[in-house]
């Protein structure tokens, strides 16, 4: 399904890590996917509430969690600035799909990193 929304399908996701050389292009890639992916289930399922919201962000940041062993594969780490842009883009998506009241802490509770 190809997303609808013109200002998520031209937002660079996870700008601040791609072309870094601390932070593997290929892993920052799956990063993008992951995002790529909660915007079309988002579109699909239309969250009625935060609720409904937080039970996808939360779910999308479990793929993140899972994207440690990649990251240390490659030679890295998922810390400091990664963390900080991947919720920064959590709260872009909230606020653009309509829910500017969303508490990022929140989008993103289930969060290992």
């Amino acid at each position: 399904m190809p997303i609808s929304n013109q200002q998520v399908s031209s937002h660079p996701f996870l700008r601040g890590l791609h072309g870094d050389g601390s932070y593997p292009d290929h892993v920052v890639d799956r990063g993008r996917a992951i995002l790529l992916a909660l915007c079309e289930r988002i579109e699909r399922e239309l969250p009625a509430g935060l609720a409904a919201l937080y039970a996808l962000t939360q779910a999308a940041t479990e793929e993140f969690n899972d994207l440690e062993a990649a990251f240390e594969a490659a030679g890295s780490e998922n810390e400091t600035v990664a963390p900080e842009e991947t919720a920064e883009d959590f709260g872009f998506l909230a606020r653009v799909y309509g829910f500017p009241d969303a508490d990022v802490e929140e989008l993103i509770a289930t969060r290992e990193w």
